[in-house]
This record gives structure tokens, C-alpha cells and sequence, in this order.
């Protein structure tokens, strides 16, 4: 998972992310988070990619009761094989299973390909973050999309 995660952010461009991460941090982030949902892996000879799905936690960015939001990650060169409906169909039951009412994506604009997976999903947008600084202080845009269950 950690291999996956490092190299969309070195690459850049389709996650928020910018750091990378450690085992430890990705472990604390993705499997043992207290709010954490569910995180599904989809492997073969190796991790294909995986999803995440937590209960909002940041006061700076509130969500209403029962909104949960989602991350989705794939191995560079798996997109379009069907990962991430597989991946979404797990996440989809665990939500349910949850009493989650509404899924949030909040992506990078300039994310064009993790714009379409999550419209391909059935997400739709819903609000838009202008100006979010990257590090460096550039500003990109975030569109918000919400699945509801």
C-alpha cells in the first residue's frame, strides 16, 4: 500500500498529498485510524490498489451526521481494469453496513482521471474548494462530489 501511495505522490498531480508516507504513517492513517470505517485492498500477485472510507474528523472542515468520506488509490498503470468498482463495491456494503448516508470525494481538480472514476461511481458534484494551496503555495482547485446511499 505504501509503495502504491508513495509513488502517486511522487509523480504528483492526482492526490493532495505531498509527503510521503512511512509504513507506520500509512498504517495509522489507513488500518488503525479510530475513525476509520473500512479499507478494502485489491490484490492478485500484489496490491492493486485500495480504498479508504472515514468518519470526518477535521473541525475546519465539518461535514453533516452521517457523511463519510473516501480515498481511492490505485497501482500506476491498474487504472481502467476495474480496480476501483471492485474496490467501490466493498466500500459501498461496509458504508451501508455503517450508517453511512452520504459519501464525500473531495479530489484535486486537475485530477482528471479520479474525477471520472468517481462520476463513473455515481458520484456527483456538489460544492468546490477554490484555491487550495499546495505546499509551495500553489492553489488547485478541489471539486466535491457526494454518492448518496
Amino acid at each position: 500500500m505504501c509503495d502504491i501511495l508513495n509513488e502517486i505522490i511522487a509523480v504528483g498531480g492526482t492526490t493532495a498529498y505531498e509527503v510521503p508516507f512511512s509504513p507506520e504513517t500509512l498504517r495509522a492513517r489507513y488500518i488503525d485510524a479510530p475513525s476509520l470505517v473500512a479499507c478494502h485492498v485489491a490484490a492478485a500477485d500484489q496490491i492493486l490498489g485500495f480504498q479508504a472510507l472515514w468518519w470526518p474528523t477535521d473541525p475546519a472542515d465539518p461535514f453533516p451526521e452521517g457523511w463519510a468520506y473516501i480515498a481511492t488509490f490505485a497501482r500506476r498503470g491498474m487504472t481502467q481494469r476495474g480496480v476501483g468498482s471492485a474496490l467501490f463495491a466493498a466500500t459501498r456494503a461496509a458504508a451501508v453496513a455503517a450508517g453511512v448516508s452520504v459519501i464525500d470525494a473531495t479530489i484535486r481538480a486537475d485530477n482528471t482521471g479520479g474525477l471520472a472514476y468517481y462520476s463513473r461511481q455515481g458520484f456527483v458534484d456538489y460544492d468546490r474548494r477554490v484555491g487550495v494551496p499546495l505546499n509551495d503555495g500553489t492553489p488547485v482547485d478541489r471539486v466535491r462530489k457526494r454518492f448518496d446511499l
